[in-house]
């Protein structure tokens, strides 16, 4: 036994943790992992104790030995410990302790990984500041719209050009709140950009009923001036009334009524529906190719979609689908090819989320991801079932 051990009262020379620190030294790796996984927890924290005045090659033996252990905060902080932040940060994320984990990036000048870090931990505010510096502006605009400043968020999403997310924070500001005049006004500038006129006018009559002062001055001029372009004069008897409006299928209700998602909250669907984004493809254009790496999810709105076994004329129609059908849900979660051809059979107007958006929503979320694991272990094991029988 090396006698800096044996000096420490209760050390490795006691009987609680004699066992692990014998097959430490020993080098026997696996040994010493059945020996620590069998210690009550009391003893674990012991060895840890102990590990701090043990010589530095027998302190990494140990760190190997937590690893293969599973004890990644055992191991994060004897690496942290010995000054190694670099390895002690994903140990720490492992062990799912993001705020550790945050500093410890920190430390080593990962900002973007700390920011990350300190979102997951819920350290907001560290996470704003970091993604500030940083001037990372999506990340910024998507933590502003977690934290209710839908203001701000809407206002960085129009620096991105995000015009779908630009307008889901803007709806998100209150009626009874100063600033829902100007987040009206500015949707329905949005919308009459985008063609939407009547949806701006019918918009705008809602926004007049909870207005007062220079607010509903400033939305009066508005509706005004999008009245001459249609030609109008002023509005009709009784008002812009809404079912007046073309009907509009935004995607909400279609994305949320897919099955992994079913027991989301509506805070998460909400965030999850600001990620996806808005794709036009027209006709005969390949929506997903059999074999490629998966696109992420499509949620159609509004056309048809061909599925078939390939993309060659040889090929076998598989299905054809329509507004509310989804593509690609699999490779959220799982990476793996494409299993069908998919082509638009007419123009289509679709949502996308990216398997980049969407692991960014689960690292985020944590109680929305326990739920779509759960319903995705589900499904896939309903879709097996079925394959064997």
């Amino acid at each position: 036994m090396d006698s800096n051990l044996s000096d420490v009262g209760g050390g490795p020379g006691s009987s609680a943790t004699r066992l692990v620190w014998a097959r430490v030294m020993q080098g026997a790796v696996e040994d010493a992992v059945r020996a620590y996984e069998a210690m009550a927890a009391g003893h674990r924290e012991r060895v840890l104790e102990e590990a701090l005045v043990v010589p530095a090659a027998t302190r990494d033996t140990l760190v190997e030995v937590l690893r293969q252990a599973r004890d990644f905060a055992g191991a994060a902080r004897l690496l942290e410990a010995d000054g190694d932040d670099q390895a002690a940060a994903p140990m720490y994320e492992q062990a799912g302790a993001p705020l550790l984990a945050a500093e410890a990036w920190l430390r080593v000048g990962e900002q973007a990984r700390a920011a990350a870090a300190f979102e997951r931990a819920g350290s907001l505010e560290q996470a704003l500041a970091l993604y500030q510096a940083l001037g990372a502006r999506e990340s910024l605009a998507h933590l502003l719209g977690r934290m209710n400043r839908p203001m701000e968020a809407a206002e960085v999403f129009h620096m991105l050009g995000n015009t779908h997310a630009e307008l889901e924070m803007l709806r998100a500001v209150p009626t009874d709140d100063a600033q829902r005049p100007e987040a009206v006004l500015r949707m329905s500038s949005l919308l009459d950009a985008e063609g939407a006129t009547w949806r701006a006018l019918v918009l705008l009559a809602d926004g007049l009923k909870h207005a007062t002062g220079a607010g509903a001055a400033m939305l009066q001029a508005e509706q005004s001036r999008l009245l001459r372009q249609m030609g109008l004069a002023s509005p009709p008897e009784g008002g812009v009334a809404a079912e007046k409006a073309p009907p509009v299928v935004d995607g909400y209700g279609y994305l949320k009524a897919i099955p992994i998602f079913d027991g989301l909250s509506l805070e998460d669907m909400r965030d999850l529906y600001r990620l996806a984004r808005p794709v036009l493809v027209p006709a005969g254009t390949t929506v997903l190719e059999k074999g490629a790496k998966g696109g992420g999810l499509v949620v159609l709105l509004e056309g048809m979609v061909s599925v078939s076994t390939g993309p060659g004329p040889e090929a076998r129609q598989l299905n054809m689908l329509g507004p509310g059908a989804f593509l690609g849900e699999i490779s959220l979660i799982l990476d793996g090819p494409v299993s069908a051809h998919v082509r638009a059979h007419t123009v289509v107007r679709a949502l996308r989320v990216t398997r980049t958006d969407f692991q960014y929503f689960l690292e985020t979320h944590e109680a929305a991801a326990l739920r779509i694991f759960r319903l995705f272990t589900q499904s896939l094991a309903e879709r097996v079932r079925a394959l064997s029988s």
